[in-house]
């Protein structure tokens, strides 16, 4: 069966492009040649939508200082709003590794965009003459600020999705700890025993760390506000009209609802990668935190006879396919997972940002992928963990209880009263003998029964007094 082309030129010649493809000769060349990583465009519609609406900004920029008409303004606009609601996706057909610091993609965009406008005003796709890509979607543009600035929109997105699901797991964690306030259980440091505490302290620690992550990348997003459109190929602002930045970056603002401004030094802008570094960092941080979490909630679920099982995990699925019976951590296990994934890609946008030499980084669509595959495992992640491990979490109140009050940590509450010395005794005779920190002190005639009683309660222990100076 032969499917039907068009033919269209570029700099290399003449090339046989599917009629109904809306995108055009380079986005096919690029095609040919990047068989990378099987990742296409397409799987990345945020980028897509962040393109279409830096596209459209920069028609509607071009036409207020008087470089493009209206007619051709309107179409562009049009098309990427087909862009913006999720249409012809399926057209971006381009690896997301690719050489030409996203020369590709910034084509496949201005070729869609061209033809879907051409469609619109009732001529043939291809018939460039009437809309081109290079010449009207990518007026006054680079593939240099234009694949940046959509970078940033679309990370700026990427954010607020992330946020919203950290959010779900910060409030999961807060009610749990509120659920299990007054639950004691053993402290461990160094995985021995260390003293007590509640499980309502431990999980509200937890909520802490993804608060603190969220403030650090809500704080992160204001660097993806400042683009540098205009600057064109390496920020000199060549074939850019006067007062065309400023349109775009307000045409933008305008579109999106954040406040983006143009770079004051658009040389420094072009090259500079260093928002993308500052992201992966906080990045890394909320992973390494909260494999944290997800390594405590293994450990402390361990078992369930042999373990330490202070904690019961919701049973999600059979864990073996040999052992009848055994169930496995298997949401904190895949936590872990995506936490590594994520550090690991830390390390290439470091190496992708320090590469980039001269006026240009051509590395920055590996950015755009590890950025963009990690903020989205992240934000799942989050949400998975609260729903699916968090919520339904449970604790083994008999065994904690058991823990607390037989272990030798107690000690560590006398020690103000007792003394280091007496207090060592204590913990040597009770490990020596197995008897409870409570009963040798009785023996010893250390304290008296009142006095220990008020000293080794649970209130005490979790919340000391503070001694007074005298």
């Amino acid at each position: 069966m032969t499917t039907a082309t068009r033919q269209e030129h570029d700099l290399l010649g003449y090339r046989d492009v599917p009629a109904d493809a809306y995108y055009g000769i380079q986005t096919l060349r690029a095609f040919e040649n990047f068989t990378v990583s099987g990742v296409r465009l397409n799987q990345f519609s945020t980028f897509i939508r962040a393109f279409a609406t830096v596209k459209k900004a920069a028609a509607i920029a071009n036409n207020k200082v008087g470089v493009l008409n209206d007619t051709v303004k309107d179409a562009i606009a049009a098309a990427c709003d087909d862009l913006i609601d999720n249409k012809y996706h399926d057209q971006f057909i381009v690896d997301m590794f690719q050489g030409g610091a996203g020369t590709s993609t910034n084509m496949n965009a201005n070729e869609v965009i061209a033809n879907r406008a051409l469609e619109i005003l009732g001529y043939e796709k291809g018939d460039y003459q009437h809309v081109h890509p290079n010449n009207d979607v990518n007026l006054s543009q680079s593939t240099n600020d234009a694949y940046p600035t959509a970078m940033n929109v679309a990370l700026d997105d990427y954010c607020v999705r992330l946020l919203d699901k950290m959010a779900i797991l910060h409030t999961s964690l807060k009610k749990k700890s509120v659920e299990l306030a007054d639950q004691l259980k053993m402290g461990r440091t160094h995985l021995q025993d260390a003293v007590p505490m509640t499980a309502g302290q431990e999980f509200n620690a937890f909520a802490t760390m993804i608060k603190k992550e969220m403030d650090r990348i809500e704080s992160t997003r204001a660097l993806f506000h400042e683009i540098n459109m205009g600057g064109t190929a390496i920020g000199t602002g060549l074939n850019a009209p006067a007062g065309y930045s400023e349109e775009v970056a307000k045409s933008l603002s305008e579109l999106t609802g954040r406040p983006y401004y143009i770079a004051e030094d658009l040389i420094e802008a072009t090259q500079d990668t260093s928002a993308y570094v500052a992201l992966s960092g906080n990045l890394r941080l909320f992973a390494a935190r909260l494999s944290k979490i997800a390594h405590d909630l293994r450990l402390q679920s361990s078992g369930p006879r042999a373990g330490l099982a202070q904690y019961r995990l919701p049973e999600m699925q059979p864990g073996s396919s040999i052992m009848p019976g055994k169930v496995n951590p298997v949401i904190p296990e895949v936590v872990n997972q995506a936490c590594f994934h994520v550090m690991g890609i830390d390390h290439t946008i470091a190496m992708a940002s320090e590469n980039g030499q001269l006026q240009l980084n051509v590395f920055e669509p590996v950015i755009a992928f590890n950025l963009f595959t990690g903020m989205s495992m992240l934000a799942n992640i989050c949400e998975m963990f609260a729903t699916r491990c968090i919520d339904g979490l449970m604790m083994n109140n008999e065994a904690c209880s058991v823990e607390v009050f037989n272990n030798i940590g107690l000690v560590t509450a006398l020690n103000p009263h007792l003394g280091y010395d007496a207090s060592s005794f204590v913990a040597r005779r009770a490990q020596e003998t197995g008897g409870s920190v409570y009963d040798i002190v009785l023996e010893e005639k250390l304290m008296d029964k009142e006095t220990l009683d008020d000293i080794l309660s649970p209130a005490n222990m979790v919340y000391p007094k503070v001694r007074a100076l005298l």
